[in-house]
């Protein structure tokens, strides 16, 4: 397991962030519904304070991101071409969007739902009024109703978010339910797919791992099971955990070989999700040029 410091270490560069700001590029789009999503979509988790790697790195994000730090980071991805933002659906997030909106930031929203409420189908309705383009039902919860056989109550929130008027998206880390909502029907417009299945029971992890395992687990050969799974369907999917949590960030060069294996699957509608902390080098110019030169390379 990553502790903070080793990550912190890796990422750093010689320039300081605020010396690198992005410029304009050309990030391809694809149409999700009846918006235009640039392929590289900046993901919420570490705006909300969501590392994957440690309690203490999780700390200093929420350190890190204050109002001011999290609408520099939207308005250096507007700048560079990436014009949507995927986050949680809760008061935190909304009340900085709103803030981010008032002066002026022009960046599209998908929601994701707010697990910890008691209400979700309130929560659906809290989160429509602040104008996202879609609303997808968490991943982890997915998850949860899928383990306790209760997957068809996932459906009945679908229902909720298309009552909502926006997009309607189903995450989960698990590819078998891809499986069973294509053989159902289920009536949505896109999957959140993580390449990571993080919602194994604890038992299968350290029979995978070999033994105990501290945190959570990423298992690599996970990818292609999901990957396979996006290449299938026909609906766009947004693709998220590419680096596995900076566990696949001790270099360039390992950062641009993830992202290739996605897009060796992916469709041409899919996107990526990558949430950025860019307190010690220029994440965004990074994973801008990344794309650039994944999406370039002949097919």
């Amino acid at each position: 397991m990553l502790k903070a410091m080793d990550w912190t270490r890796r990422q750093v560069l010689a320039a300081p962030a605020a010396a690198m700001m992005p410029a304009a590029a050309a990030i391809p789009t694809v149409k999700l519904g009846p918006h235009a999503v640039s392929r590289l979509i900046v993901g919420g988790n570490p705006i909300s304070g969501h590392s994957h790697v440690s309690a203490a790195l999780s700390q200093e994000m929420i350190d890190y991101f204050t109002a001011a730090n999290v609408k520099r980071l939207l308005a250096d991805c507007e700048r560079a071409g990436i014009n949507t933002w995927q986050s949680r659906g809760d008061r935190h997030i909304m009340r900085l969007l709103h803030e981010y909106r008032l002066e002026g930031g022009r960046i599209q929203w998908i929601a994701q739902t707010a697990s910890e409420h008691g209400d979700i189908v309130r929560n659906i309705r809290e989160i429509a009024a602040y104008r996202p383009i879609g609303i997808y039902h968490h991943g982890t919860a997915t998850d949860r109703f899928w383990a306790a056989g209760k997957i068809e109550q996932a459906r009945e929130l679908l229902k909720a978010i298309r009552d909502a008027g926006v997009l309607v998206g189903l995450g989960t880390h698990i590819p078998e339910v891809v499986d069973y909502v294509e053989s159902k029907g289920w009536d949505l417009d896109f999957y959140m797919t993580s390449v990571y299945n993080l919602s194994r029971p604890r038992a299968e992890i350290e029979q995978l791992a070999g033994g105990k395992v501290q945190g959570e687990y990423f298992h690599h050969p996970d990818r292609e099971k999901m990957l396979q799974r996006v290449r299938q369907v026909s609906r766009p999917c947004l693709i998220f955990k590419v680096y596995g949590a900076s566990r696949l960030c001790g270099s360039r060069e390992q950062m641009k070989e993830a992202l290739e294996l996605v897009f060796r699957y992916a469709k041409p509608s899919d996107c990526v999700v990558i949430g950025m902390f860019p307190k010690y080098k220029d994440q965004v110019r990074e994973n801008c040029e990344l794309l650039a030169e994944v999406l370039s390379r002949p097919s």
